[in-house]
């Protein structure tokens, strides 16, 4: 990532797949905060076909737009924008997040008066105001195990069951933490320079892990801050797909998540890796087998779920070998 002229406090980046209406909204909100700050506005298209890039060009032509023509991948796509930023800090925002009024002003507060953190989020919530993991430990196998049981879920309001994704934590408190979702997120864009962007060897999940590891491996910390409330709707690029289309592409994003932790296992954890294959391997191979012989109302379903996720683990771990390649892109 090449040095760049800094004429602005915030860089925002934005990259869109199939999601004209909701990013429509996310820009509109960003037109509020702009009259209050020093902000540019960068989107980068991953080959929509709905329509974003024009809707894009007519309707905002003050935003830096790409249109790269084809999926490049989360980490990728950022990593193309970013040295175009001349902010002091760069913003990470999915075309489907809407900040509340006020969000960037205090994000660039917070990083203002603490030096030492070079990223930091705010508090995800839904449309409904639901609460969302906004401030997160680091995967482990651990970790892994708790969530897949659902022991993290049925306990967690328990610092030790609810630890991965701080569900025992009072959301309204600041605080520390190992990684923020990559919804969205404030960065010291000398920091992103100096750890040069995400990894591309991440397509899609756990890029934002990896980066967030980096960056306190580098000396620097990572904060969540409440008061900078952001509504996150979520999966709106798998929406966008026909009906009939949605169950393969549920699948599909399951082998990116599979290949994606594998990935992130191997070159965080080395042979750890292995162990994170074994232990989901194992409890669907359970799950589907006991399914299959309680006999109970949805079972079959269950089973065949669990068989199918078995089938997908399997081929991650051999398309990856083993977390050591990522494959050919686009995944």
């Amino acid at each position: 990532m090449s040095p760049r002229e800094i004429r602005y406090d915030l860089s925002v980046v934005i990259v869109s797949f199939n999601t004209r209406d909701v990013l429509r909204r996310c820009l509109e909100t960003l037109d509020t905060e702009a009259k209050q700050l020093s902000l540019e506005v960068l989107v980068v298209d991953n080959g929509s076909c709905d329509g974003s890039v024009d809707m894009v060009a007519q309707d905002f032509p003050a935003v830096r737009l790409i249109h790269v023509g084809a999926n490049l991948g989360f980490g990728a796509a950022n990593n193309l924008m970013f040295p175009a930023g001349r902010g002091r800090y760069t913003v990470l925002l999915n075309s489907d997040a809407f900040l509340r009024p006020g969000a960037l002003q205090l994000a660039m507060a917070h990083m203002d008066r603490d030096p030492e953190t070079a990223l930091g989020g705010g508090r995800l919530i839904g449309e409904d105001g639901a609460w969302q993991p906004s401030a997160r430990q680091f995967p482990s196998i651990l970790n892994d195990f708790l969530s897949l049981t659902g022991l993290a879920y049925r306990y967690r309001s328990s610092r030790f069951w609810g630890r991965a994704d701080r569900t025992w934590a009072d959301p309204q408190e600041a605080t520390e933490t190992d990684w923020v979702p990559g919804a969205f997120s404030i960065i010291r864009t000398s920091v992103l320079s100096e750890i040069h962007g995400f990894d591309e060897a991440f397509f899609l999940y756990y890029e934002e892990v990896d980066l967030c590891r980096r960056i306190k491996a580098a000396g620097y910390k990572i904060r969540y801050w409440p008061d900078i409330v952001v509504v996150h709707l979520g999966g709106e690029s798998s929406k966008s797909m026909p009906n009939a289309a949605r169950s393969a592409s549920g699948a599909q994003l399951t082998l990116w998540r599979l290949r994606s932790g594998f990935i992130y296992y191997r070159k965080h954890h080395g042979r750890a890796a292995w162990r994170s294959m074994a232990l989901e391997y194992g409890w669907h191979l359970l799950r589907c087998a006991r399914n299959r012989l309680s006999g109970r109302p949805g079972s079959d379903e269950k089973a065949a779920e669990s068989c199918v996720t078995a089938s997908l683990i399997r081929r991650a771990w051999n398309e990856t070998k083993g977390g050591r390649i990522s494959p050919q892109k686009p995944w």
